[in-house]
């Protein structure tokens, strides 16, 4: 399984706000076969078996953005590739868990 932790920064917008920019950028991966995410604070979390599916979505996030105007768009990748467990994005953080108090 292989999860991908994704950040996506537009520079030189209009606002300190990037909020529209993230949403349209997770709109454009919405549809793409074998992906899961989950939205976090920081950024997206991608969930894949395949890794082309990854880079997929993390071309398509950043190209959505330039077509909004965005001349500079900064991406921070973090990638998690595992071959000898089978691990969803819940079953990890369920593993954290139970060593906390």
């Amino acid at each position: 399984m292989i999860h991908a932790e994704i950040s996506i920064y537009p520079i030189a917008t209009r606002t300190t706000s990037a909020s529209f920019y993230i949403a349209k950028a997770i709109e454009s991966i919405q549809k793409i076969e074998n992906l899961k995410y989950e939205i976090n604070p920081m950024g997206t979390i991608l969930e894949s078996d395949d890794m082309d599916t990854i880079y997929k979505a993390t071309k398509q996030m950043s190209e959505t953005v330039h077509n909004l105007g965005i001349d500079r768009v900064e991406v921070i990748i973090k990638i998690d590739s595992r071959r000898d467990k089978h691990l969803k994005m819940q079953e990890k953080v369920d593993s954290i868990k139970k060593h906390l108090d």
